[in-house]
């Protein structure tokens, strides 16, 4: 049995000071700060520290097999460990196999099975060749199906058009699955191949009507067939009017953001950096206030890493040519954290986001909160502490970031899963020190 003591433990939606009983990995009692328990192995949070559930993301891209040299199982969830994120969903590229069919699932599971230091679950692919048997995969355990509707980047995963777009909904409307899905329309994207070293000319072959005009599709097809349908990595802000719309007539979507959109306008990304490439693009300031905004009044559902990374030679200093895609996953919870604090948002408005939101997404209930019968994922966390981020002190595989320089806000300074310490500090310097995590399936 371990006990924590904490004056600030975030416990239905607020904090307060509590004493949590874990027993046999999962959370037993909340009890009053001083409850006497006996022979407890007692952990004191300590002053100006607190007491959270362990974050869940529901967007990353590990790469393993076949792209590991970009990342990987064990430097991924290491770097989620150091980011007191206890639960990842893999997304079906960029590794090789995609994870588009059983088999492919089998290959990916066993590149992880026994090297992952938080839990991880799976995603599906629904590209045109497997439409039509999503259910076999959905039988196997993935938390649901990921759908381009514009060209991936990879060419082992290809995008549905608009006609296997309605298919795929469809079909998982019949298996009562769950389409989630990158909304971008290839009609309204600009041809390029170099581009050159301003961010302005790469932005503006993403034009927001893109983004407005898939999602638009979307929400269609799940109005039609209330299918449950999610919208990835939303970073058009004017797209919020027709999905808070949707979602008043009872659509069946939920929709996400991502911390780089959160932290970080267009007119701030030099010239070059394309270590700030992703699709679709980071836009305007203005656009970021609507963002918050859309989160705050609850339109947004949850935040997520979209942890994207890849080696640093495909980060040429060519807009058109560099590999789109941003690594975030250790410190996106930090990075949100620093500009929710400079807008006056309070941390428990930030925290759902992180959980419960992405674990709603997910279907699970037993993690993303502390409460009697979740697992005891947990993680102490400083919210007054700072330092700038360095990429070479991340765990990710490759030491590129678009966070690299940002004066952050917040400290992670222990993870724990099911009541498990996984993370160790030594002489200020924090490391995984336990892989303990679980291969996880829907259900």
């Amino acid at each position: 049995m371990t006990v924590f003591r904490a004056e600030r433990a975030w416990i239905d939606g607020a904090f307060r000071p509590a004493t949590v009983v874990v027993r046999d990995g999962r959370v037993a009692e909340i009890l009053p700060l001083d409850a006497t328990v006996p022979d407890p192995d007692v952990q004191v949070v300590p002053d100006g520290h607190v007491l959270l559930p362990g974050l869940v993301d529901t967007h990353v891209h590990v790469n393993e097999p076949g792209r590991t040299e970009w990342e990987g199982f064990a430097s991924a969830t290491r770097a989620a460990a150091l980011g007191g994120v206890t639960t990842i969903i893999d997304m079906p590229l960029n590794s090789i196999p995609a994870t588009t069919t059983p088999g492919a699932l089998a290959v990916k599971q066993a590149s992880a099975e026994g090297r992952v230091a938080v839990d991880v679950g799976f995603w599906g692919g629904a590209v045109p060749e497997v439409l039509g048997s999503l259910d076999a995969l959905h039988d196997r355990g993935v938390f649901g199906f990921k759908c381009f509707t514009a060209p991936s980047g990879v060419d082992e995963f290809p995008h549905l058009d608009a006609a296997q777009l309605q298919g795929a909904i469809e079909e998982v409307a019949a298996i009562d699955a769950l389409l989630i899905v990158h909304a971008e329309d290839p009609e309204h994207l600009i041809d390029h191949d170099e581009l050159g070293a301003h961010y302005a000319d790469f932005l503006a072959t993403r034009p927001a009507r893109a983004e407005r005009s898939a999602i638009a599709q979307v929400i269609d097809g799940a109005r039609a067939t209330g299918a449950r349908v999610h919208v990835l990595h939303l970073s058009d802000a004017g797209a919020l009017g027709m999905i808070r719309a949707a979602k008043d007539d009872g659509v069946r979507i939920t929709v996400e953001t991502c911390p780089h959109y959160l932290a970080f306008d267009a007119a701030t990304i030099p010239d070059g950096a394309t270590e700030f490439k992703c699709c679709p693009p980071i836009r305007d300031d203005a656009n970021r206030d609507a963002l918050w905004q859309g989160l705050l009044d609850g339109t947004i559902d949850m935040v997520v890493s979209d942890h994207s990374p890849s080696t640093a030679d495909l980060k040429v200093d060519d807009w058109g040519l560099a590999w789109g895609g941003i690594a975030g996953l250790q410190v996106g919870f930090r990075a949100v954290w620093t500009e929710a604090s400079r807008r006056s948002i309070p941390l428990e408005r930030v925290l759902p986001w992180f959980t419960t939101g992405p674990a709603s997404l997910a279907g699970f209930t037993d993690r993303g909160r502390i409460a009697p019968g979740a697992l005891a994922h947990l993680a102490v966390f400083d919210p007054a502490a700072t330092a700038v981020i360095e990429a070479a002190g991340l765990a990710h595989r490759n030491a590129v970031s678009a966070f690299a320089g940002l004066d952050a806000l917040g400290r992670v300074t222990e993870t724990w899963l099911r009541g498990e310490r996984i993370t160790t500090t030594t002489d200020g310097v924090t490391s995984v020190s336990v892989i303990a995590g679980a291969l996880v399936p829907r259900g």
